[in-house]
């Protein structure tokens, strides 16, 4: 792949394991996502966006069974799109029939096949016969049985959204009432900061809206503590580059998780930006 050829994600998996959800994680780490495009047009669609004026830097397409047409000729359509230059990777998401069961029930949403006069356990089954050829061909298997959507999000994060060009960064806010993030490399706490969940205008907001940013910003010693903090991460950061590893967490902590450690972590992740690091994402593990 050359430098100028965007990574391509196929997203795909049974209904109710988590693709939408997966889409969205990929389209906030920049990716240029389409869902449920038909798998005939994935070639023609690919060679648009790549003669587009300006071409998208990464690419994710949603295929399910949704799709019109044999998904048995997905392998030679992704054939075709390796001859463009491009080498995609297929995310497939999956959980137990009785997970999925039950997924549906939460929601009450109906099964896409369910317009078939199918029960939801026969359209369940269907569904995966269907979906065989994409699963066989998977780069990663993501069996989302046990997780809920936030540990999803992150799975996706971590794990399948990050291009591997390099160390990619994530940036984790948490409430440490809920417990520190187990597979942090590094964890900041902010509750030495001033809180503004004390001021009743900001309680009901969080670190991400402009009124938050702008009080913290205000204070003198938060714009200590991020200096002090930029510092450290310029300097040590750069040292996992060296090691057998994808990416990195760097995770910030307050009482609630919703304010000061949000903030820090939409700051350091907008620095990392800004000096170029090639993948950097945030998760906000009480608000997302």
């Amino acid at each position: 792949m050359t430098a100028t050829t965007p990574p391509l994600v196929i997203v795909s998996g049974m209904s109710g394991s988590g693709k939408s959800m997966a889409l969205h994680t990929l389209e906030d780490l920049g990716y240029y996502c389409v869902d449920n495009l038909p798998a005939e047009m994935l070639p023609a669609f690919i060679r648009h966006v790549l003669s587009a004026p300006v071409p998208p830097e990464k690419i994710a397409v949603g295929i399910d069974a949704r799709s019109p047409g044999d998904l048995a000729d997905v392998p030679q359509v992704l054939s075709q799109i390796g001859a463009l230059g491009l080498d995609p990777k297929v995310l497939f998401l999956e959980a137990a029939d009785d997970i999925l069961v039950r997924r549906y029930a939460d929601t009450r949403r109906r099964h896409p096949l369910s317009h078939l006069g199918l029960a939801l356990a026969d359209a369940i089954s269907l569904e995966r016969q269907a979906l065989k050829p994409l699963r066989q061909i998977a780069d990663n298997l993501l069996d989302t049985s046990d997780l809920n959507v936030h540990q999803m999000r992150r799975r996706v994060l971590t794990e399948f959204g990050l291009s591997g060009a390099g160390l990619s960064l994530l940036f984790e806010s948490f409430a440490y009432r809920r417990g520190v993030p187990v597979d942090a490399d590094f964890v900041f706490d902010a509750r030495v900061l001033p809180n503004p969940h004390w001021d009743p205008r900001l309680r009901p907001l969080s670190g991400r809206d402009p009124e938050v940013r702008e009080h913290l910003q205000a204070q003198p010693e938060v714009a200590t503590y991020v200096a002090q903090v930029e510092g450290f991460l310029d300097a040590w950061l750069p040292k996992l580059r060296s090691e057998t590893r994808s990416y990195a967490t760097v995770a910030f902590g307050c009482t609630g998780g919703r304010h000061r450690s949000v903030y820090l972590a939409e700051r350091l992740a907008q620095h990392f930006r800004n000096h170029d690091w090639p993948e950097v994402a945030v998760y906000h593990r009480e608000l997302d």
